[in-house]
């Protein structure tokens, strides 16, 4: 596995759960607040590229702003590196403050690249298509622009912009059953939302909400407008939700077609179980560890796999009670791996 730390480094991760040392070459990181080093993810055509996308918070001489790159990962020898390291997209407009960054990136199935953008708690701009600002951008591998991009032609709107209105998106995940985009952002004091992300909607922030400012005030004109999707589902008082997942492993059967989120402020693993694109049902997984939950993957095994967001951080493996009662050493009672 390849795993981001806030903090600026990269590791590799063994299969037994070792981990190499930071590999070089990743540039200079933002750190503080929210800002860091965010998501990682591999090019569709890895095999043949050797190609790592990520994204990070990056120093600017007008502000700061989140920044996604592209670099050939070298792993022969002992120092896995970076190498010919591209920066492909910048979100503009740069500010100052480390709040409300996004930074989530996810492979579409034509092979666009999908970047989350938080509002920077500049929350009008998720309404003005000249800022990337409150937005899920979508780009080719070189930083280019599609030319099905909603926007394209449209003056005064960046082409690269795929959704708007999104307040502080943390999460993508494309939806097997359907191919299509969806996406979990935190809300203010309660609201945070999942939606299902369609080419030129408006998801509504901060027009429309079902949190509150921290002040307590109303935000916007209410929960509903014409013109500004619905969420499929939503949180009140909010779990800052972050990562976000369908299962569709054999290793439980109980759970397939589920929507995996992790919870921040809430410290859990939260499963929807979907009915089409409707939650039918929330369950509260990992309580007992009292831990931030930043991100849940599904492994090629069909464990999932959940990353802490602690000060010593862990990788969980989740599989089956059963699967460990039979395999763990005699007295061991852990149904959880960790590293």
């Amino acid at each position: 596995m390849l795993v981001t730390e806030r903090s600026g480094r990269i590791r590799l991760v063994a299969k037994d759960g070792a981990l190499s040392p930071p590999i070089a070459g990743v540039p200079n990181v933002r750190t503080g607040g929210q800002a860091g080093l965010f998501d990682i993810a591999l090019d569709p055509d890895y095999e043949r590229t050797g190609l790592v996308f990520f994204s990070y918070f990056e120093p600017r001489q007008d502000g700061d702003g989140l920044t996604v790159a592209r670099a050939k990962l070298a792993v022969s020898g002992e120092s896995p590196r970076l190498e010919n390291l591209q920066v492909i997209f910048r979100a503009e407009p740069s500010k100052r403050g480390t709040l409300n960054i996004g930074g989530r990136l996810l492979f579409g199935r034509d092979g666009n690249l999908f970047i989350s953008i938080g509002d920077r708690f500049e929350r009008d701009q998720a309404q003005q298509l000249d800022s990337d600002l409150g937005k899920i951008v979508r780009i080719r591998r070189d930083g280019s622009i599609s030319n099905d991009n909603p926007f394209v032609g449209q003056a005064n709107a960046k082409p690269e912009i795929w959704s708007l209105g999104n307040r502080n998106p943390e999460g993508l995940a494309i939806n097997p059953a359907t191919g299509e985009l969806w996406e979990q952002e935190h809300g203010a004091q309660g609201g945070d939302e999942i939606n299902v992300i369609k080419p030129g909607h408006n998801y509504g922030w901060p027009v429309i909400t079902y949190g509150l400012d921290y002040s307590g005030a109303k935000i916007g004109v209410g929960t509903a407008k014409a013109g500004m999707d619905q969420p499929v589902y939503y949180w009140d008082p909010s779990i800052a939700p972050s990562g976000l997942a369908f299962y569709t492993g054999n290793l439980f059967p109980a759970w397939k077609g589920s929507l995996f989120n992790g919870a921040l402020k809430a410290q859990r693993l939260v499963r929807l179980a979907l009915s089409g694109n409707r939650v039918v049902g929330e369950e509260n997984l990992l309580t007992d560890l009292g831990e931030r939950i930043r991100d849940v993957r599904q492994g090629a095994d069909g464990a999932l796999y959940v990353l802490t967001d602690e000060t010593r951080g862990r990788i969980l493996k989740l599989v089956p009670a059963e699967l460990i009662a039979n395999t763990q050493p005699r007295g061991s009672s852990n149904v959880t791996k960790g590293c």
